[in-house]
C-alpha cells in the first residue's frame, strides 16, 4: 500500500521514466470509464463532480469519453477561481479544455437527475475538512439514492488514516490506481469505499524499490510464500505440537475454540492444558484435542520441560490475576511462541512494562491479539491520542512491546516491532460474536507450531479468519469458524 506521499512520488518517479503526466490522467479516466460501463451498463445520464485538482481533471476526461461514446454526460466543477480550465497549461486544465459537453457550476449539483454520480472531487491527499459548495454537493449526492462512483477515494476520506474530513462520500464503487492507500482499508473511509477497484495506468511497479513501502495488503500475495505445507513423507511431530492453556470448569469453552483451531490450522497436535477442576469438562468435549493437567504455576515446570510443545496459546478463557501472569512470563522465559489474548492481556494492566522487560529478555516469538478495550489496558497513552490513526498506534505498539501486535476490529492492523504493517482485506460484520477472537488465537498457533515466521503467521491467521466468515454469512457463530478453515485453505494456490 502507498501512503498520498508516496504515490505522488511513484507518479514523479513513472514522469522522470518517461511516462508524461497527462498520459497518467487520460489513463486513469479510461480506467474509470471503462469500471463505470461494466459496473452500471444501463446508466446514460452521468453527472460528475469535478474538483480543483487532478481528480477533477480524470473526471472531465471520464466526461469526454462518455461524450464520445453517446451518453450524456453533465460535469459540476468548482467555482471559477479554482476551475482546472482556469490554468489549461495543466494537465487537469487540458482535460477541462477537452470537453465539450456540459459544465456546470458545482453549487448547480442538485439532488435529482443523474442516473449515476461520478466523484472526482478530492483524492487520497485531501488533508482538510471539506467544507462550502463541495461539501454541500457531497450532502447532495448521498441523498440522491443513486449509485456513486468515487475517483481514487471517496471525497472526503484521508487516504493517510481513513479519517474523514468533514462530510464525505459514501460510494458504491472506487476506482485507484497502482496501489490501494490505507485509506481504503483503515474505517471508515473502508466502510465509505464500496468495492474497490485498483487499476494499473502504466506505473512500472519497479517504482516501489525506491519508494521503500512499509505497509501491505494483508492477503495470500504477503504470506502464501511462508505458508507450511505438509511433506509427503512427513508425519504429525513434523508439524508441530500446539498448547492452550484452559481456564477452570466454568470458564472452558474459549480455550476449545482455540485448540480446535489451531488443530484445523494444520499444527500436528494440540493439548489443552487444563486445571484438575476442568479436566471432565474439557474431556466431555474434545476427541482429537489431547488433554494434560497443568495447575500454574505448580505443573509449568513440567509441561515447559518437553521441548515438543512449541507453541501457546494463554489468555482465552484462563482468568485475569497473577496466575495469568506466571504462566506468561514462564512461556516466554523458555523461549517459546506464544499468542497473549485476552485475561492475560488484562493480567498486565496494572504493570503493562513489566511484560514488556519481559519479551525484551526473553527469545520467545510473541503475538499479541488486542481489541482495542484490552489495547488500552496494555497501552493508554497510545490509545488516547487522537493525533494517531489505528496504524500508527498499531506499530508504535509493537515497537513497545516487542511482540507482533494483532489490533482487531473490521479494520485489524497486523505490526512487527520494525515498523512492516499490514491491514486486514477479509471478514464480515458477523464476525462481531462471542469466540471469534479465541478462534483466532488458535489459527496464528497451529501456524506458529508448523515453523511460520510470527509476522506472516498472524497475518495469514487474520486473513483466513475474516475469509472463513466471508463462507457462512449471517448467523454465524465462533463454534462454525474452525469447520470453515479446511474450506479457505484449499482456496490457497500449492
Amino acid at each position: 500500500m502507498l501512503t498520498p506521499s508516496q504515490m505522488a512520488s511513484a507518479d514523479a518517479a513513472a514522469v522522470r521514466a518517461g511516462t508524461s503526466s497527462w498520459s497518467l490522467m487520460q489513463q486513469a479516466g479510461e480506467a474509470v470509464f471503462d469500471v463505470l460501463r461494466a459496473r452500471f451498463p444501463e446508466a446514460r445520464k452521468v453527472d460528475l463532480l469535478a474538483g480543483p485538482g487532478n481528480n477533477g481533471g480524470d473526471a472531465f476526461v471520464v466526461a469526454d469519453l462518455l461524450w464520445k461514446a453517446g451518453l450524456e454526460p453533465v460535469v459540476y466543477s468548482a467555482d471559477p477561481g479554482a476551475d482546472p480550465a482556469a490554468d489549461p497549461g495543466r494537465d487537469a486544465g487540458r482535460a477541462a479544455a477537452a470537453f465539450s459537453g456540459v459544465v456546470r457550476p458545482l453549487a448547480a449539483f442538485g439532488s435529482a437527475d443523474g442516473d449515476l454520480v461520478v466523484d472526482g472531487l478530492y483524492g487520497a491527499g485531501l488533508s482538510r475538512a471539506v467544507t462550502g459548495e463541495a461539501a454541500r454537493a457531497i450532502k447532495s449526492a448521498n441523498a440522491r439514492g443513486r449509485p456513486i462512483l468515487a475517483v481514487d477515494l471517496p471525497s472526503g476520506v484521508s487516504g493517510q488514516d481513513g479519517r474523514t474530513k468533514g462530510p464525505a462520500i459514501r460510494a458504491d464503487v472506487t476506482v485507484t490506481f497502482f496501489r490501494r492507500k490505507p485509506g481504503h482499508l483503515l474505517q471508515p473511509g473502508r466502510s465509505l469505499c464500496g468495492d474497490v477497484v485498483t487499476a494499473d495506468i502504466g506505473i512500472d511497479p519497479r517504482v516501489l524499490d525506491e519508494i521503500r513501502p512499509t505497509t501491505f495488503v494483508n492477503g495470500p500475495d504477503l504470506w502464501g510464500h511462508r505458508r507450511p505445507r505438509p511433506a509427503s513423507d512427513g508425519h504429525k511431530f513434523d508439524r508441530g505440537h500446539a498448547v492452550v492453556f484452559s481456564g477452570p470448569a466454568t470458564k472452558t469453552g474459549a480455550a476449545r475454540l482455540s485448540a480446535i483451531a489451531a488443530l484445523r490450522m494444520g499444527a500436528g497436535l494440540v493439548t489443552l492444558a487444563s486445571p484438575p477442576s476442568a479436566l471432565l469438562v474439557n474431556a466431555s468435549h474434545v476427541t482429537a484435542v489431547m488433554l494434560r493437567r497443568c495447575e500454574v504455576p505448580g505443573d509449568l515446570d513440567d509441561l515447559l520441560a518437553d521441548r515438543r510443545l512449541n507453541a501457546f496459546v494463554l489468555g482465552p478463557g484462563f482468568g485475569i490475576g497473577e496466575a495469568a501472569r506466571t504462566a506468561a512470563r514462564a512461556v516466554i522465559r523458555a523461549g517459546r511462541r506464544l499468542v497473549l489474548d485476552a485475561d492475560v492481556i488484562s493480567s498486565f494492566a496494572e504493570d503493562p512494562a513489566s511484560l514488556f522487560a519481559s519479551l525484551g529478555a526473553g527469545e520467545a516469538s510473541v503475538v499479541l491479539t488486542p481489541h482495542d478495550g484490552e489495547f488500552a489496558r496494555l497501552f493508554p497513552d497510545l490509545a488516547a491520542d487522537e493525533t494517531l490513526s489505528k496504524l500508527d498506534r498499531a506499530r508504535r505498539a509493537s515497537a513497545r512491546s516487542g511482540a507482533i501486535l494483532i489490533l482487531k476490529g473490521s479494520d485489524t492492523v497486523i505490526a512487527r516491532p520494525d515498523g512492516q504493517a499490514a491491514i486486514n482485506e477479509t471478514g464480515t460484520p458477523y464476525l462481531a460474536t462471542a469466540g471469534s477472537g479465541d478462534v483466532l488465537s488458535g489459527l496464528v498457533a497451529g501456524l506458529l507450531a508448523q515453523g511460520m515466521p510470527p509476522f506472516e503467521a498472524a497475518a495469514a491467521g487474520v486473513w483466513v479468519h475474516g475469509r472463513a466468515a466471508e463462507h457462512f454469512g449471517p448467523g454465524l457463530i465462533a463454534e462454525d469458524l474452525p469447520h470453515l478453515v479446511p474450506r479457505v485453505l484449499a482456496e490457497l494456490p500449492d
